[in-house]
């Protein structure tokens, strides 16, 4: 077994690889590291959600190697960039599965890259949580497979409820072609009827659309109070740039799939406005001095930024509480037994991560309420929480 001084980058076959054991002593010279893998679109259109996941993953794995590891072994990040490709996603699950024969896998990005992947993690009986946003992930509930975003149901039912508390009942709906979009577009026509709400207008775009002026004029006319719009990546920006250009006045609501500091770059002073349901990540300073989050939020935050020297995003935290939630897994079990830690992944309770307080069990591999969410609203260039 080959030991390195550091954790470093190397590529293969157009594939990022990364190591992170550590030299050591004693009884941890003779012993295999443990092996997290991950597949991570950290190029292509969802690297906005890909680039921090994998950057924090190396920055937390490095710190926990530097104070010794788990069960006196270091932790070795092999990690392959999918670029937001189901194929080449399937691909790198294969191999992380049969060739680098990792103790778990921590990533899938998007929707699409994960859902490629569950059926050969199943097979395998290796752990695997995704750091996707589609209920679709755990909903029927399949045995090997976790995730640590809120769910796309979870954003439409908490706009729902901030909709309520305005008193508005008629909305508009506007979503993407990709996976998420599809899926929390499906997920917030299904509880609309749950929340009195009433969907005046139900329009699409395409992932390479650039102008989505066409859609917004229909649902100006649609008789709506609201609007929302299923989707990330770069569409969401565009839509509310069209908005403010289409003379739309009306509340905009984005989803979780935009909650971060590119979105409100993107799209410019048009975001003012603007509300979408985030973990408290983006606000830990705006977080009472009890919340339980309070003090691991903040802890995350300044240490990615000192790192990176970039703004925290919410995307990036669901890699620290997927990593952290196999940490404390091992630490549990005092095994990498795959079935130990599955197991004692499941039987999560009370861990307190950047998305919310998570209390798995058999039938719920996220563990997450609506309680995770905060209602967030762009004020000056900048969040603000819904009071």
């Amino acid at each position: 077994m080959r030991f390195m001084t550091s954790i470093r980058a190397f590529r293969r076959n157009g594939a990022l690889a990364l190591a992170g054991a550590l030299l050591g002593g004693g009884p941890a010279l003779a012993q295999e590291p443990i092996r997290i893998g991950s597949f991570l679109s950290v190029t292509g259109p969802a690297a906005f959600l890909g680039d921090p996941e994998q950057k924090t993953l190396e920055m937390v794995i490095e710190r926990i190697n530097a104070e010794g590891g788990l069960l006196g072994r270091k932790l070795q990040l092999v990690a392959y960039d999918d670029a937001g490709d189901a194929e080449k996603a399937r691909t790198f699950a294969k191999r992380l599965l049969e060739q680098d024969k990792v103790d778990v896998i921590v990533g899938g990005s998007t929707t699409g890259t994960t859902m490629a992947a569950v059926a050969l993690v199943e097979a395998a009986g290796t752990p695997f949580i995704s750091l996707a946003g589609a209920v679709v992930i755990i909903e029927p509930v399949k045995k090997w497979v976790f995730k640590t975003p809120h769910t796309d149901r979870m954003a439409c039912e908490k706009i729902f409820v901030d909709l309520q508390a305005r008193k508005l009942g008629k909305v508009a709906l506007i979503s993407g072609s990709g996976g998420f979009d599809k899926s929390m577009r499906g997920e917030c026509l299904k509880v609309a009827p749950k929340y009195g709400i009433e969907i005046t207008a139900d329009e699409t775009y395409g992932a390479a659309d650039t102008d989505m002026t066409a859609q917004l004029t229909k649902i100006r006319a649609s008789g709506a109070q609201a609007v929302l719009n299923a989707g990330f990546g770069q569409g969401p920006a565009i839509v509310t740039r069209n908005y403010q250009q289409v003379g739309l006045t009306l509340p905009l609501y984005q989803s979780h799939g935009v909650a971060s500091k590119e979105y409100v770059k993107l799209s410019g002073p048009a975001a003012e406005g603007v509300r979408l349901p985030a973990a408290a990540l983006l606000v830990p300073d705006l977080l009472p001095g009890n919340d339980p989050q309070k003090p691991v939020v903040t802890a995350y935050k300044r240490d990615y930024e000192a790192r990176f020297k970039t703004d925290v995003s919410t995307f990036g935290g669901h890699a620290y509480d997927g990593l952290m939630l196999v940490v404390n897994a091992i630490k549990r079990t005092g095994s990498t037994d795959k079935a130990k830690l599955r197991d004692a992944i499941e039987a999560t309770r009370g861990y307190v991560g950047t998305g919310g307080v998570v209390n798995m069990s058999a039938s719920d591999h996220l563990g997450l309420d609506l309680s995770a969410f905060v209602m967030l609203e762009v004020k000056d260039g900048n969040w603000a929480m819904v009071k």
